[in-house]
């Protein structure tokens, strides 16, 4: 690592960035064209940004030798994340002196120092910067910190000019910078009201500042809808903020002509078709089968027809279970974790998925894989959504490539394939639940937008995480990675 910051790449990388912003870019494509600018002003093996909400975080961005983790939640008790909290804004941390699976997996990858920075606006931290470096020796002299703290400005300036950030839709608390938003004491005494919560809710900054919320705070982590003395329905979530000497983060919404609940449940009636019609309509097919041909059937065809009706009924029962657990907001009901053979799940899986899909599948599962942590019967659920959305949004016909890798924490499948592609600004919006991306993508490509959203859940309640990327060339690429057995 070099004793001095490459002072000309920080230059000729930061001229860069405004060209890119001058143009029109904005959000994850600037934000990464800053961690490519830290790694080499900087000499680290590899950055990150996390961004952050109310209840937890996630790697939003990566470079270098932490791309591997470009997807990845970021819990706030998380000991990676903890020690941006109750340190200076930025510091330099060793690895190897924090506990938690994020720092065991950085560990194990030869990554034993990191300088982090929060990047904060007015007191509310919407994310970190993290650089990676080998070995364990102190990389952090003065001028490398002051040029990560710099690089982290730069990011949460980005996020105070909603210049494409924040990545996430309503999750987290720094989605709302658009909206209302005021900071709470403990004493119940609002901090701070910035200029939309004025606008909201018709109340100036001297009449709110000093004195207790207008109207009721929901618990930490909880969403309430609140009618205004006008007549107005606002959305209000609240979350413990990370930083001395405050209590909560309010934000709110005006949803008075959303109609949110009506649209929810007409979404909820669409997907609910959507999902159930494949297992439904394979349990017919086999059923009129057995029904209309018996006699010409011999016994293993119908033993056949029976076995495959009721893995499609197990199916189906996993997928009511799935859906009545998204419209509930509950956790998504699932086996305890166990160690299973994840290159034979996936042949397996896709021995099930539809024949048109089958028929254009590129399989490169190694044979010597490790064996992975989680839920085996949950894969098919995750391998289908995966394929079937690649199979949507490529040309007929073409390849969709299926690979499987492990390292030493990590067990992974990508699904890739050569179709459209996935833009930058839509890689962590494209996990909400019920999104499609734009207008004129909704009338090319059917779809009720849920898919991706369960294929979140099932991954993440088994200490897994997936993303999306965009694929060389053309493409998209998504993988799921789940802890190694």
């Amino acid at each position: 690592m070099p004793e001095r910051p490459d002072y000309a790449a920080l230059l000729a990388g930061h001229t860069v960035v405004i060209e890119m912003i001058n143009s029109g870019d904005a959000g994850l494509p600037v934000l990464t064209q800053l961690l490519h600018l830290t790694q080499r002003s900087i000499g680290a093996a590899g950055t990150a940004f996390v961004e952050y909400g109310p209840v937890g975080g996630r790697i939003i961005a990566a470079t270098g030798a932490t791309q591997w983790a470009l997807g990845r939640p970021v819990p706030l008790d998380d000991p990676t994340a903890d020690c941006l909290f109750t340190g200076p804004r930025v510091q330099s941390v060793r690895v190897g002196a924090l506990s938690g699976e994020l720092a065991a997996e950085l560990d194990c990858r030869g990554l034993g120092r990191m300088i982090v920075a929060r990047a904060e606006i007015g007191g509310v931290v919407v994310g970190s910067l993290h650089a990676l470096h080998p070995g364990s020796d102190d990389p952090g002299g003065p001028e490398q910190l002051t040029v990560v703290a710099y690089l982290a400005s730069c990011i949460a300036h980005m996020y105070g000019d909603q210049s494409g950030l924040p990545v996430h839709g309503d999750g987290p608390v720094v989605a709302a910078l658009a909206d209302g938003l005021a900071i709470v004491d403990r004493d119940g005494q609002v901090r701070l009201w910035n200029p939309a919560a004025a606008r909201v809710t018709g109340r100036p900054a001297a009449q709110a500042l000093s004195r207790p919320l207008p109207f009721p705070m929901p618990p930490s982590g909880q969403v309430l809808d609140h009618r205004l003395p006008d007549g107005r329905w606002i959305r209000i979530t609240s979350g413990e903020l990370p930083a001395p000497g405050v209590h909560r983060v309010v934000t709110f919404r005006d949803i008075t002509d959303q109609q949110q609940r009506d649209h929810d449940q007409d979404l909820f009636v669409a997907v609910t078709s959507h999902e159930l019609r494949t297992p439904v309509t394979v349990i017919k097919g086999y059923a009129d089968t057995l029904t209309n041909h018996w006699d010409s059937l011999d016994d293993a065809d119908r033993r056949k027809a029976a076995r495959v009706i009721g893995q499609r009924a197990d199916e189906l029962a996993r997928l009511v279970d799935r859906l009545l657990s998204s419209a509930a907001e509950s956790g998504p009901i699932g086996s305890a974790p166990a160690l299973f053979d994840l290159t034979a799940a996936l042949r397996a899986a896709v021995d099930d998925l539809p024949a048109d899909l089958r028929h254009r599948l590129a399989l490169g599962l190694p044979a010597d894989l490790p064996r992975a942590l989680g839920d085996r019967h949950s894969l098919a659920t995750t391998l289908t959504e995966l394929v079937t959305n690649a199979g949507k949004y490529s040309p007929a016909g073409s390849a969709i490539e299926i690979s499987a890798e492990a390292d030493e924490r990590t067990v992974a499948f990508r699904v890739s394939d050569r179709g459209i592609g996935v833009r930058p600004e839509h890689v962590e919006r494209a996990f909400e639940r019920f999104w499609q991306g734009e207008s004129g993508d909704r009338r090319r490509y059917p779809g009720a937008g849920l898919g991706l959203y369960l294929v979140r859940r099932i991954v993440e309640r088994q200490n897994g995480w997936v993303s999306l990327r965009p694929r060389p060339g053309g493409g998209t690429v998504a993988e799921v990675r789940l802890p190694r057995g």
